[in-house]
């Protein structure tokens, strides 16, 4: 299991494939391995670098607060520990605010940067409905089993046709969550990271290729955040995937519009 000390924290990563490395960023308490449907599509193209942020998985879960900056600071650890000075960044969620922040604090890290399913916070969010904010930061939460709470997060990341088609993937979501569940702490810390996220005034200053991309019926992040997001940042192109929630990746569409615009974005160095 490869972990790697980073940003005075012990990070565990794994990397699938080869070729241009591409570092793939989760969300809110989630974990490396809920990257489990994308990641074997990257890895036939990229070398997909997965890794559990702080507070998740097998990365150390230290007492909050944690902030975005904190986690860019981990995420670039992270390549400068495995070697890399460049890197395509994709991140999804809380993942795409740190992908933000990310090329933001480190541009001349950044070949290309994907943002999904984000925001970048202040004035300028468009916020969830209260039922999604009340399950998202629920203060009961910990009353729930693992379990019990990953099987309540599928139909707020999925469609429900999507949930129909695919029961699997609910099997899969339980399974993953619950083999590395995320402690107190770790929710504490993302959600304060969270609340202080705000990009807006500065997304103008980044240059480099950027896809910004969601889900059409996104319960939890509502898609118009990701127009605004893709308005402010220069050239940013702007992928809506149709019939898709939250977790957008399992869309074969999402996939395809990811791979071509990181074909259509070649490392030239």
């Amino acid at each position: 299991m490869p972990t790697v000390k980073a940003n005075d924290i012990n990070i565990y990563y794994e990397i699938h494939g080869e070729g241009e490395p591409l570092l793939m960023i989760q969300g809110y308490s989630f974990n490396s391995g809920h990257w489990f449907t994308l990641v074997p599509e990257m890895a036939k193209y990229y070398r997909a670098i997965i890794f559990d942020n702080r507070g998740t998985g097998r990365t150390d879960k230290p007492e909050p607060p944690y902030s975005m900056k904190m986690f860019a600071a981990d995420a670039k650890g992270l390549l400068d520990a495995i070697g890399l000075d460049k890197a395509n960044v994709f991140g999804v969620s809380m993942g795409g605010m740190i992908s933000q922040e990310f090329a933001l604090d480190y541009p001349d890290s950044v070949l290309n940067l994907i943002v999904g399913c984000s925001n970048c916070g202040g004035k300028t969010s468009v916020i969830p409905t209260p039922e999604a904010l009340a399950f998202l930061f629920n203060p009961d939460a910990a009353k729930f089993s693992v379990e019990e709470r990953a099987r309540a997060t599928a139909p707020w990341i999925w469609t429900q046709d999507y949930i129909d088609s695919h029961p699997q993937a609910v099997e899969t979501l339980v399974k993953v969550t619950s083999e590395y569940p995320t402690p107190p702490q770790g929710f504490a810390g993302h959600g304060s990271a969270i609340a202080g996220h705000d990009t807006c005034d500065r997304l103008p200053q980044i240059k480099v290729p950027t896809l910004v991309i969601a889900g059409d019926s996104d319960r939890l992040i509502p898609p118009e955040n990701s127009k605004i997001i893709a308005s402010r940042i220069p050239g940013a192109e702007l992928v809506m995937v149709k019939n898709a929630g939250h977790a957008f990746t399992q869309s074969p569409d999402a996939v395809k519009a990811i791979l071509d615009f990181l074909k259509r974005h070649p490392n030239e160095s």
